[in-house]
């Protein structure tokens, strides 16, 4: 079972996929998760996850934003269904050699919170 600290998790860093040491309040660890982890993949929520991950096969262009955009929209979107989240806005910025995804979450709370996601492209 997971240990928790008034309502604290443990925060998964982005950049090492790894624990970080540290806890957190925010919806980063639900954010992250559902971004990267492939979407069916979890074998106890086949609906958690997204399909980020078909987009590295695909040449760098602009239709791959929009998919990029819709694909995480779709992710997290049970974050809004189960009230953790009351709005969430993402935007695409095209770098070369990828995608980087521009999240803004309006939680439960009334905070709003920010996150950027990497998305590889060919």
């Amino acid at each position: 079972m997971p240990c928790t600290l008034q309502g604290m998790d443990a925060f998964i860093s982005p950049q090492s996929a790894d624990y970080s040491g540290s806890r957190t309040d925010t919806l980063a660890n639900a954010v992250y998760l559902r971004l990267v982890t492939p979407l069916g993949s979890y074998w106890q929520d086949p609906t958690l996850g997204s399909r980020l991950h078909e987009l590295q096969r695909l040449k760098d262009v602009a239709r791959v934003a929009v998919l990029a955009r819709q694909y995480a929209e779709q992710a997290l979107a049970p974050l809004l269904d189960d009230g953790r989240a009351k709005r969430i806005a993402v935007t695409t910025e095209r770098q070369p050699g990828r995608l980087a995804l521009h999240i803004e979450v309006l939680d439960a709370s009334g905070r709003t919170q920010t996150f950027q996601h990497p998305v590889k492209v060919a």
